[in-house]
């Protein structure tokens, strides 16, 4: 379980943390001289006509520090870095394949001809960067937007190329998570409501589905916002982040008791625990075979899976790949477990029912004896 929590916490580090493309802050002459090599912003442009968007408050000190971008792609700037030739910091940033002089209150850089979708670096360099000595300045704010094309080619998409479809993808699961809880969701409300075998296991697995479901809908309502201004709702983000570490703690414990031949029993909860203990082999038989073959496969394995899979792809693909795929897997195996609840639990209650309403019904430890 530690593993796979902390997995999650890089994942939302990495997401939301690098997720805004609408930048705002200060090119410091200080920092870029301590640590040069670290790019101002990350990007995967795509199309002909995307843009890079750069708004400044001070022209007069930009102009003073003689302030530029200079933009590396992913692969060419890795080649330049492992080089084996000693390369000054002056002679590296001049490989820039882009430059941009800021020196305008507004600027926009056109990257175009690009084959594919790439990530791009985009680093600050002004005249203190290579250079021993250096006087103190104030930064210079500004506001940086990077754009893709979209559809119709206008330069107005705020979406990496590793994030374009993610907006539609949660919009559809939000949409199938709304249809599907309008056709069941009264049959799955009555059938808790009977208290019978399946009771706790179901309620668990209904409160695991409802935090996938909410973190589904924060993360729509923040690329929703995202598409607008670039920068979305961080804190939907953190709650969808949320929601899904609890969900996945949920199905953890739920999958690790049935795993351990944990069933549901029709008396009261001990010590807090919603499963109760049956050491009967039938039911043993049912979480192990069941459970972890189709489950848990889909549950735990997807993700190494999927990124095993996601090697063979582009970099630009392989994020959607996994994160589509593992929510899909997911999906299917909460599928798979509510059929199994469920049949359990229709099970018995025709199994009570018929104890109730059959006149030949044999008690447990009596033989009825025919007389002649």
């Amino acid at each position: 379980m530690r593993w796979r929590l902390l997995w999650l916490l890089c994942a939302a580090a990495r997401w939301w943390g690098a997720g805004g493309k609408t930048l705002r802050g200060g090119f410091g002459s200080a920092a870029a001289r301590l640590d040069p090599w670290r790019p101002v912003a990350r990007f995967q442009f795509h199309g002909d006509h995307a843009v890079l968007c750069v708004r400044i408050k001070d022209v007069a000190a930009a102009v003073t520090k003689a302030a530029r971008l200079h933009l590396f792609q992913a692969q060419e700037w890795q080649k330049l870095q492992n080089g084996i030739e000693d390369q000054s910091c002056t002679e590296k940033f001049s490989k820039a394949q882009l430059t941009m002089t800021v020196n305008h209150t507004e600027q926009n850089l056109t990257v175009s001809q690009i084959p594919y979708p790439e990530t791009w670096y985009v680093f600050y360099v002004d005249k203190f960067t290579c250079e021993e000595n250096y006087s103190e300045s104030e930064d210079i704010q500004f506001e940086m937007v990077l754009l893709n094309p979209d559809a119709e080619g206008n330069p107005l998409d705020h979406f990496s190329a590793g994030e374009s479809g993610l907006h539609e993808f949660f919009f559809l699961l939000v949409l199938a998570y709304f249809v599907t809880a309008c056709i069941y969701a009264q049959s799955l409300w009555q059938t808790l409501k009977k208290h019978g075998p399946m009771h706790a296991v179901l309620r668990v697995l209904t409160v695991a589905l409802l935090l996938q479901a909410g973190s589904a809908l924060a993360n729509y309502l923040h690329f929703s916002s995202y598409s607008k201004d670039g920068i979305g709702v961080p804190f939907m983000g953190s709650l969808s982040e949320l929601c899904d570490i609890v969900s996945q703690i949920q199905m953890l414990y739920l999958l690790l008791s049935l795993c351990m031949g944990w069933t549901i029993g029709r008396m009261k909860r001990s010590h807090g625990r919603p499963l109760q203990w049956d050491s009967t082999p039938t039911s043993t038989g049912i979480a192990v075979v069941v459970v972890v073959t189709q489950a848990c496969i889909l549950w735990f394995l997807c993700h190494p899976c999927l990124a095993t899979i996601a090697v063979i792809f582009r970099e630009y693909q392989r994020e959607k790949i996994i994160t589509m795929g593992v929510i899909l897997c997911q999906c299917i195996s909460m599928v798979i477990l509510y059929r199994l609840f469920l049949s359990h639990s229709l099970y018995w209650e025709v199994s009570s029912l018929s104890s109730v309403t059959l006149p030949l019904t044999v008690s447990s430890g009596h033989k009825t004896r025919h007389h002649f």
